[in-house]
């Protein structure tokens, strides 16, 4: 008897147990629930202020800078701004999930040489995209160099600067790359000048081509009175005088200006008689009719020498010599 009740009592414990486990589990997985909604909330909460916070930005700046607006300093500010509002965000997730975010931001300031070695190119094109802000070299709009590539700024993030070439191509250059190499600000001016290079005969008035030039230069509507359009002599080539045209232009009209007064330039000079010499290439060829050379003629071989005839004896010496031959 003592022993079935024993072995009841344990199964009452046991089932006990079994209940208070259940419960627990039961309440965890309802506060599990519960906090994983809140952080979907949240989150969702955080991209909607961020996006918001963005347009207030973006609304600010117009109003402050209504008169010289700066879509450079409206992007980056309005990038950097949801950046923070989403780091921000996330972090309140992080808590409401229950992890421990001061041990992590513990973590990461002792790993934060690591992290920064291993993410010294994205700190620099970070850095680099501060200091383009601050110095700025190029707006948004302006037709600028880098390199060897060629564009108009559409865009300044915090890590890339984004350009469109002349085919509208997208090119994406870091930063960094930028802020470290040359950058030529082609349309940072309003005027341009253009360098016109023409090349004329010997023979030509060269007062007459500059002349011209310079008639050509200001009728077209495009080229700027100040400063005013130069005309001179810079080199002489092997086949022609170098005469260069100085006409300056707003930087706009620049391309479509040079191709006008190229086009009008040769006009002008063929109704003025000027002559735009090119290379010309001689190729010397012996003609058929041509006598050919002679061949050296080969030196006899000497010939044999005859003897010598003997002389004629007179009478007296013949018989002179019979007798002394008896």
């Amino acid at each position: 008897m003592t022993d079935l009740t024993a072995v009841i009592d344990q199964g009452r414990e046991a089932l006990s147990l079994n209940a208070a486990v259940l419960d627990r589990t039961t309440e965890m997985a309802g506060n599990l629930a519960v906090n994983l909604v809140v952080a979907i909330l949240i989150l969702v909460a955080t991209l909607f202020i961020a996006q918001w916070a963005g347009r207030v930005v973006s609304r600010m700046l117009g109003r402050a800078r209504r008169s010289a607006p700066d879509p450079m300093l409206e992007g980056f500010l309005v990038q950097v701004v949801r950046v923070t509002v989403i780091a921000v965000g996330l972090v309140a997730v992080l808590q409401r999930l229950g992890v421990q975010t001061t041990s992590i931001i513990a973590v990461l300031g002792a790993a934060s040489l690591a992290i920064g070695l291993a993410l010294q190119g994205t700190l620099s094109n970070v850095a680099a995209g501060v200091m383009l802000l601050i110095l700025r070299p190029y707006r948004v709009g302006d037709l600028v160099e880098v390199g060897d590539k060629t564009g108009v700024v559409q865009r300044l993030d915090l890590f890339t600067t984004r350009i469109i070439d002349a085919n509208n191509r997208r090119i994406t250059v870091p930063n960094s790359q930028v802020l470290g190499d040359a950058i030529v600000n082609i349309s940072g001016q309003k005027t341009r000048r253009i360098e016109l290079a023409m090349g004329v005969d010997y023979d030509s008035d060269l007062h007459e081509v500059m002349a011209v030039m310079k008639r050509v230069a200001a009728d077209h509507p495009a080229v700027l009175d100040k400063p005013e359009t130069w005309a001179g002599v810079v080199n002489f080539l092997d086949s022609s005088i170098e005469v260069m045209l100085h006409a300056w232009v707003k930087s706009g009209d620049y391309w479509q200006t040079r191709a006008d007064l190229n086009l009008a330039m040769k006009t002008a000079f063929d109704h003025a008689g000027i002559v735009i010499p090119y290379p010309h290439q001689v190729d010397l060829h012996r003609s058929a009719a041509a006598p050919k050379p002679r061949k050296p003629k080969a030196t006899p071989a000497p010939k044999a020498r005859a003897p010598a005839p003997r002389a004629r004896l007179s009478p007296a010496e013949k018989a002179q010599a019979a007798g002394g031959e008896s």
